[in-house]
């Protein structure tokens, strides 16, 4: 990848793509593939997609009840 392309961008744009780069190579030393996988069908995604997205409102919940305990 060119990272030079990504200098003119914002830090948090760059952080991103950064974080996307890091979890990309993640998963395919820990499962051995990646999202050009072929053998998941439509609704298996689906799922994945679910289940990942329960565990992010898991974590900003846990997150919004330590501010709410902070402001306290």
């Amino acid at each position: 990848m060119n990272e030079e392309r990504f200098n003119g961008l914002d830090s948090v744009v760059q952080s991103v793509i950064k974080s996307f780069v890091q979890r990309a190579e993640f998963g395919q030393k820990k499962y051995g593939t990646n999202l050009d996988r072929t053998d998941l069908q439509p609704l298996d995604w689906i799922q994945h997609a679910q289940e990942e997205l329960m565990d992010g409102i898991l974590y900003l919940e846990k997150l919004k009840t330590y501010q709410i305990k902070q402001e306290k």
